[in-house]
């Protein structure tokens, strides 16, 4: 299946219609609204693509964008700002209009560049080299002109070897892609879970209501469950809530406690360092709220130096400053700086309960921080935040249901954390000719 790699011209592979590139849309602020289809910035795009929070561009007024939507096979990078972050736009990706922050290519014919191997090519070191040599600045941002992507070259083997690779590459991050939707699901539905408990207190308004009859399961409960609840809700210094539950303060529910950062100076706290030492930022890249490394290690010398220790397992990490709200179950054993809250689950609050406590009340979190320069929440802040705390038997089988999907997610998390490190190590000996086809096959096979 080998064979010779030939290094194209991108202008002559553009000038035969073989491959298309693109840059945004300019939209004006009037154009963008609530609905219609994601109008896709940098931020948007980070190894796939996050359109919760973009703005849209009405479907009615479609026609004004021309070829600068989206497209099944199109790869994304950012070009502007925050360059270099990239994408591939699978069947299943929304449909998205590109912003002028991202360029893309577009295989205009398969036959001679594969879309996928493309996508993996441009995380290979001849994209690379090329890519930063051309970025210049503007406004004090690093840009790449699609003039400059003119300029550049790309190697590509035969089709065939383009396939194979696509098809090796591509396994592993559709595993990847299948266990991050299978988090989503799963995390939506602790996090309904929760809400129908804890916030709605949909089964004891079921039964005041009279859409529950004892011995009955309703959808999502069944019978014996609602036996747990309450029938009624009564007066409390934090509005209704179901009879025989308290309210508390989290600081009386759960152990508070912040960290500290060691003198970076000092090699004795650092080299050699073997236990996760956390900080706002490795909270900051998770798609999912499970704490599995850290970016830094911190030996047994600069642990000492953190009055918090080394947290257990289970304990729920918040970022209290720029910003307030990363959150996080720690998986491993974890020590942290001072840009957190960290919660000890040692009372009868089980740590799922107290995560998605802290997600559905972030805007009273947020609402008791202070600062000048920047927001931050203190302990002594958070520790009167008050806190519903419900019955022994309804927190016991919340947990029951709810932990299990968090552990699964966990699980998910680590796999595509070892399905990365091979793909990563396979990428570059694959895209520059180094490694053949076969051999990563027989490598994978013996990985997997």
């Amino acid at each position: 299946m080998a064979g010779e790699w030939q290094r194209y011209a991108v202008k002559a592979l553009i000038d035969n219609e073989i491959l298309l590139i693109g840059d945004g849309y300019r939209a004006k602020n009037q154009e963008l609204a609530s609905s219609g289809l994601p109008f896709a910035r940098a931020g948007n795009i980070n190894d796939g693509f996050r359109f919760d929070d973009a703005d849209c561009f009405p479907e009615v007024h479609i026609a004004r964008v021309g070829n600068k939507i989206s497209q099944p096979g199109d790869v994304v990078f950012t070009s502007k700002g925050t360059v270099g972050r990239f994408a591939f736009v699978r069947p299943d990706t929304p449909r998205f209009v590109y912003s002028p922050q991202l360029c893309f290519w577009r295989s205009l014919n398969t036959d001679v560049i594969e879309p996928r191997f493309l996508y993996y090519w441009m995380h290979g070191r001849e994209f690379f080299i090329q890519f930063k040599g051309v970025a210049g600045q503007t406004d004090m941002a690093e840009y790449v002109s699609l003039s400059d992507q003119r300029r550049m070259h790309i190697s590509l083997p035969p089709i065939a070897e383009q396939r194979a690779i696509a098809h090796i590459l591509g396994t592993l991050d559709d595993k990847i892609e299948l266990n991050r939707k299978q988090n989503e699901t799963l995390e939506a539905m602790a996090r309904a879970l929760f809400k129908a408990w804890f916030v709605d207190f949909e089964p004891v308004r079921a039964k005041m209501e009279g859409r529950w009859q004892r011995g009955q399961s309703l959808p999502g409960l069944p019978a014996h469950l609602y036996d747990l609840f309450p029938d009624r809700l009564v007066e409390s210094e934090l509005g209704e809530i179901p009879e025989g539950w308290r309210c508390s303060t989290i600081g009386e529910e759960v152990t508070v406690c912040g960290g500290s950062t060691p003198s970076t100076k000092e090699p004795a706290f650092w080299e050699g360092g073997q236990h996760c030492w956390a900080t706002p930022k490795d909270l900051s890249s998770l798609r999912f709220p499970v704490l599995l490394d850290t970016e830094r290690k911190i030996t047994n010398a600069g642990l000492a130096r953190i009055s918090s220790g080394l947290l257990p397992v289970g304990t729920v990490l918040l970022s209290s400053r720029a910003p307030i709200g990363y959150l996080a179950i720690t998986e491993v054993p974890t020590a942290i700086n001072q840009g957190f809250i960290a919660m000890k689950c040692d009372g009868v609050l089980p740590n799922v309960f107290v995560l998605l406590w802290c997600r559905e009340n972030m805007d009273a979190i947020v609402g008791n921080a202070n600062g000048s320069t920047f927001l931050e929440i203190s302990k002594s802040n958070f520790r009167p935040l008050r806190v519903v705390v419900p019955s022994n038997e309804v927190l016991t089988n919340f947990s029951k249901l709810a932990a299990p999907l968090y552990r699964q997610l966990a699980e998910n998390e680590h796999e595509s954390r070892t399905l990365a490190k091979l793909r990563d190590t396979l990428l570059p000996k694959l895209i520059s000719g180094e490694l053949r086809v076969k051999d990563a096959e027989r490598f994978l096979e013996a990985a997997t």
